[in-house]
This record gives structure tokens, C-alpha cells and sequence, in this order.
């Protein structure tokens, strides 16, 4: 595939946004890259095309930012420290979602890929404070989750394409971990709804539209205590997928 830098992806950031997830068998990528090969286009960083993450999130002692999404609340929250392990990059995100299904994420450079506790943060506190839904000063770390992604875009510079493989989690409440090494997820980034091609393609495959959230997914699978009807399903459809 033809690159596209780091630098030349920044006018393609899409922080306001609608984000379209999907699921499907990674024994599946090789022939779907295939397809993309004519249209689209690879972030490449530092020569590397497929890079490593790493996402810290941060929540109450009594998860209420889980509980938002397992009560079905559609104007929710995640905050989360997201790092690029190559760039040795971090920042502190705070990410919304509101009843009209677009995404919208504000973010601020932070020092340090995980926190200890939240007093490991000085001056990004403000920024918290300010868009925070709730108490900062009793947020804590409560999931990591660290995977592969590939990202592209397409020619017309209207959508972005991020494909995640090598899920893994470990819970800090649980200490429990867990590794889904057969699935991957597709993300579909659009400032509107709008034709796309890339969703052709996902057609041809039979790959299915599903509401995944790395965060909840993570929780629900490394605490056997918590609620989680609203899951059960897409587990199962999940747990299929990778078997």
C-alpha cells in the first residue's frame, strides 16, 4: 500500500466524529487489505506500519463510567491515557459520546503511559476539572489494554480505517488477565454519514456492524462479579467469531 505519514494524518484526525465498529476472525485481514490495496492509503511511523498501543483507563472505585455504558446510557464517558509505544508518546483523553452517536475527544499530552494513582497528575488535572463528567480526585486506574492497529485512509481523505489485533487486558481491581489473539476489530471513523467504500468492502466480506467497547469488553471478561447483561450478547456473538 501506498504511506501516509504521521505528520500528513494529522489533517485527518477526525475528533468530532461518527465511528462505525466491527468484528471479525484476524485470518481474515490478509484478504481484506487486499481489497483496500487500489483506495487506500497506510500511516506509516518511523518506517513501521502496523504499531503497538497501549490504553490506561480511569474510572470510580464503583465504575461508573462502565455503569453508564451497561445501563444504556447514550450520552456517556471514558477517560483513559492512550500512548503510542513507539513515538514514546501519552496523552490524557477525555472521550464522549452523545444520543445522536458522534464521538468527540479532547485530549492533552501527559508524561507517563500509566498512573499509579491520580495524584501521579500536576497540571493535567485542570484539564481534567474541565471536562470531566465526575470527581477527578476519586478517579482510579481500573483497565489496561494493549494491542496492534493498523491505520488508513482512504484517497478522498473522508474516513479513517483503524484495524486493532492482539487485544489483551489485565484488570486492577481483579488482577486478572485476558488475551483475544483470533479477533480483531475494525473501526470505521466518518465526519458524517456518507457513502463509503470501505463499508462495500466489509459487505463482500459479511464482516457485521457490533457495538464494541474495548473498555467494557475488557471489564466484562476479567470480573466474573460485574453486571453485565447488556454484553452478554455481543460476547456471544464474540466468543463465536473467535472459535
Amino acid at each position: 500500500m501506498q504511506a501516509i505519514t504521521l505528520d500528513e494524518m494529522e489533517n485527518i484526525r477526525l475528533m468530532d466524529r461518527i465511528d462505525s465498529k466491527y468484528a471479525a476472525p484476524v485470518s481474515l485481514l490478509p484478504q481484506l487489505l487486499q481489497e483496500m490495496l487500489p483506495s487506500f492509503r497506510v500511516q506509516v511511523n518511523n518506517g513501521a506500519r502496523i504499531t503497538p498501543y497501549c490504553t490506561q483507563y480511569l474510572d470510580t472505585p464503583d465504575l461508573k463510567m462502565f455503569l453508564m455504558h451497561q445501563n444504556g446510557k447514550l450520552n456517556r464517558q471514558k477517560i483513559r491515557i492512550r500512548s503510542y509505544v513507539d513515538a514514546n508518546l501519552s496523552f490524557l483523553e477525555v472521550k464522549n459520546k452523545n444520543n445522536k452517536g458522534r464521538t468527540n475527544k479532547r485530549r492533552v499530552p501527559v508524561g507517563m503511559s500509566h498512573l499509579a494513582s491520580i495524584e501521579d497528575l500536576k497540571e493535567e488535572m485542570q484539564f481534567l476539572e474541565e471536562n470531566a463528567l465526575f470527581d477527578t480526585d476519586i478517579l482510579t486506574p481500573s483497565l489496561v489494554n494493549d494491542f496492534y492497529r493498523i491505520t488508513l485512509v482512504n484517497d478522498k481523505a473522508t474516513e479513517r480505517i483503524t484495524i486493532d489485533t492482539h487485544l489483551s487486558f489485565r484488570n486492577y481491581h481483579t488482577n486478572n488477565t485476558l488475551s483475544l489473539n483470533n479477533l480483531m476489530i475494525i473501526e470505521l471513523k466518518q465526519n458524517a454519514c456518507q457513502h463509503s467504500d470501505f463499508k462495500e468492502i466489509l459487505n463482500r466480506f459479511r464482516i457485521k456492524k457490533i457495538s464494541f467497547s474495548k473498555y467494557c469488553m475488557g471489564i466484562v471478561l476479567t470480573d466474573s462479579n460485574i453486571k453485565y447483561n447488556r454484553f452478554k450478547s455481543k460476547w456471544a456473538i464474540i466468543n463465536k467469531l473467535i472459535q
